[in-house]
């Protein structure tokens, strides 16, 4: 009788074979800071989520995976048995710089919390400096990952402002086009987003409703146009599959409001690059979001602040903070790039990176 072979004996070959390729990494001499980043940006490999913030350091930074002096890497962009390619290039004086976002909690990861947790327990706590992603994230580490008293920052994640910026014209508010934008990893989020659509077209706006990007959730494209058309707004409603990342200026600038209830989310890029492209931002009053933007580029929504349950804002909220936002919008979307302009800005986020390489190596 066939028995379900240990996950540990499955992953053993590919373990030994990505120790094995590590073994030939040296510690290339001098100050000048060169970055591995533990071949997640490798050719072919499609670059998302997490992994996006590396291409601002690739293109600021000379890079090596096999002859480098520091590693560089960010817990929602792992590379592959991450832990054991921190200890083979410790064991050759290349100190880790790790970067921190979001960690598992019950809500989200369940009965998988602490497997989520233990290898980003591990790396933090044998990194040489830590970036945080914002204060939010430093906090959760600490309640669920254990304080860590080292050397640490916390940096905002960046967006290109120049290739992240408003239309050259301005866009017409009738229709009124509201964007969910991102991988969309709960039901409760896209639902939100489609009943504050109905909502809005029952008090007489025109308007319509992106969601772009990835669905994650068993049969989520049936789910989605399933409510769509429960709550009438199927003709209203686009959704748009996973798009390249060239893609994403010119999304956001066919848009008004970004609509963005997801719940705790840690530092999302896509409120950053929304803000940057002039988009005005409703979200929920939770996570990293409330240090990312201010009262008058963005409507945040109360919510309790749990980690056994996720609490997302629902339609008639959501609907209530866009009429907020429509109020004032002319305001509203040149404090947005206001805004990104203080916090985002790619070129301070690099020299902030250089300072640290440069007290790490030195």
């Amino acid at each position: 009788m066939w028995r379900k072979i240990p996950q540990t004996l499955v992953r053993a070959p590919a373990r030994l074979l990505g120790c094995w390729r590590w073994q030939s990494v040296a510690k290339c001499p001098g100050w000048n800071p060169v970055l591995s980043f533990g071949g997640v940006l490798e050719s072919g490999r499609l670059v998302h989520g997490g992994a996006v913030k590396l291409l601002t350091l690739r293109d600021s930074f000379d890079c090596h995976e096999t002859n480098c002096n520091l590693l560089y890497m960010v817990s929602s962009a792992q590379p592959a048995f991450a832990s054991d390619l921190a200890g083979i290039l410790g064991r050759k004086g290349i100190p880790l710089i790790w970067n921190q976002n979001g960690v598992g909690y019950p809500a989200w990861a369940g009965r998988d919390t602490e497997r989520h947790n233990a290898p980003m327990r591990q790396l933090l706590s044998s990194a040489t400096h830590v970036v945080y992603q914002s204060e939010f994230c430093r906090s959760s580490a600490d309640k669920f990952l254990g304080h860590r008293a080292q050397s640490s920052s916390v940096l905002l994640n960046p967006v290109d402002l120049l290739q992240f910026c408003p239309p050259d014209a301005v866009l017409p508010l009738q229709p009124l086009r509201l964007l969910s934008m991102g991988t969309q990893n709960y039901r409760e989020r896209a639902i939100a987003s489609i009943d504050c659509l109905a909502q809005l077209l029952n008090r007489g706006h025109d308007c319509r409703l992106t969601i772009a990007g990835p669905l994650l959730w068993k049969r989520a494209a049936t789910d989605i146009i399933s409510r769509a058309e429960a709550v009438d707004v199927a003709g209203y409603l686009d959704l748009k599959p996973p798009f390249h990342r060239e893609e994403a200026a010119d999304i956001y600038r066919a848009h008004h409001v970004l609509l963005h209830p997801k719940y705790l989310d840690p530092c999302p890029t896509v409120v950053a690059e929304a803000l940057s492209c002039g988009l005005p931002v409703v979200a929920s009053r939770s996570g990293g979001i409330p240090e990312m933007t201010n009262d008058d580029c963005a409507e945040l929504i109360d919510v309790p602040i749990v980690w056994d349950r996720l609490i997302t804002p629902d339609g008639p909220q959501m609907a209530d903070a866009v009429e907020r936002i429509l109020a004032r919008y002319a305001t509203a979307t040149r404090a947005a790039r206001s805004c990104a302009e203080i916090l985002f800005d790619s070129t301070r986020w690099v020299e902030k990176h250089r300072e640290i390489f440069s007290t790490v190596l030195h």
